[in-house]
């Protein structure tokens, strides 16, 4: 008897644990995010790489790349067409590796003559589609996608679409004002309406997002080679500065705030590495919840001003060059291996058998063609070249 009630006393000290299942952990808190659908984080990294995202999130952007893409092709066959041998000219007829002056004056560019005695208004919508060469594609390109690609996730196509329209068209509007008698190309101006409304929506957001000096540094990068690359023919950098001024006026009014998604653990994104965090949730609804109408309303009624005053300005016929004489240098900067005048060109021209020779009567330089059946708008370009 002694012996069965020690083992009974000794099975009831015996506990039982189910297999497969773990203890909690000692500090375990439940967050029930099912109004945003994100994890309790006071702040956002402005570059949300790490949020789960579709790849229809970028639609927009991937669309306005393939007719940019369109455009360059169908730019560089005419050049083909028209010099009959080379898809590119060579960089000492256009140091962006493009075509060459009459093609971009064919398939649309903006040249004062066009606007003021042909007045060819459907070159304000063409323009903003071409490129000036091959090195000013990829440098464009390439910055579109990678800002355009995080506008649109956070804030949505539509709105980046409006933006992107208007700041070109808008970019267009200011190169008019200040073109002079050589052909340029307004495509970097959608670009710079992009990084208007980058930098609009980091301050609209600046206690939503973190990591902003990171995020300023890379704005300011993409925003500095682009105009440096202005300063070369053929791209207008008025157009750049107009378009960088539309693009924030209209992300003022049409950013609010950005798209928050649910975050992805285990990945880190760019620009992250500052992420703080809060309490709760309830501060960052509180922060994305804010709006600011009188911001918005001041930034239209401005947007809306400037619009008037630039279409104004063109019906006029207003050459703001007449008043500023400077202003040349700040579309492009005159180097030996490239030229920046505006100015008539006149070529003496001889030709032989196999062989064009022309003689600049502006500044004497000659240089000898191997060929002589080309176009006199072809003729123009090389004139243009050695004057």
């Amino acid at each position: 008897m002694e012996g069965e009630a020690s083992v009974n006393k000794l099975h009831t000290q015996i506990e039982i644990k189910p297999q497969g299942q773990e203890p909690p952990p000692p500090y375990s808190s439940v967050v029930d995010n099912s109004e945003m659908d994100i994890q309790p984080e006071g702040k956002l990294p402005f570059f949300k790489s790490r949020y789960r995202q579709r790849a229809s999130d970028t639609w927009l952007i991937s669309l306005l790349v393939i007719l940019h893409l369109v455009a360059f092709i169908t730019t560089t066959l005419f050049n083909y067409f028209s010099t009959g041998s080379v898809f590119f000219q060579p960089l000492s007829e256009n140091p962006l590796l493009g075509p060459s002056a009459s093609t971009l004056d064919k398939v649309g560019a903006l040249r004062k003559a066009f606007l003021v005695q042909n007045h060819l208004n459907w070159r304000f919508f063409v323009c903003p589609w071409l490129h000036a060469g091959i090195i000013h594609f990829a440098i464009n390109i390439s910055c579109m996608i990678f800002i355009g690609i995080h506008l649109e996730r956070d804030y949505g196509p539509l709105r980046i679409g409006v933006i992107y329209l208007l700041s070109a068209f808008f970019g267009s509007l200011v190169c008019s004002l200040f073109v002079r008698n050589n052909p340029v190309v307004t495509s970097s101006g959608a670009l710079f309406g992009l990084l208007g409304t980058m930098l609009s929506g980091l301050i609209r957001n600046w206690k939503v997002y973190s990591s902003k000096g990171a995020a300023l540094a890379a704005l300011m990068t993409v925003l500095a080679t682009n105009f440096l690359l202005g300063l070369l023919p053929y791209i207008d950098n008025f157009a750049n500065i107009g378009a960088f001024i539309s693009g924030l006026l209209l992300g003022f009014v049409l950013l609010l705030t950005p798209q928050i998604r649910q975050m992805s653990k285990n990945k880190a994104g760019l620009f992250e590495c500052g992420v703080k965090h809060s309490k709760s949730t309830i501060k960052l609804k509180q922060k994305l919840a804010l709006d600011r109408p009188i911001l918005r309303s001041i930034s239209l009624i401005l947007f809306v001003i400037l619009l008037s005053g630039c279409l104004v300005a063109l019906f006029l016929g207003i050459d703001i060059n007449h008043y500023c004489g400077w202003c040349r240098l700040i579309d492009c900067i005159p180097y030996k291996r490239w030229s920046c005048n505006d100015g008539p060109n006149t070529c003496e021209i001889m030709k032989s058998n196999s062989e064009m020779t022309l003689t600049c009567l502006y500044n004497g330089n000659t240089r000898v063609f191997p060929f002589t059946n080309i176009s006199q708008a072809r003729i123009n370009d090389l004139c243009a070249m050695i004057c």
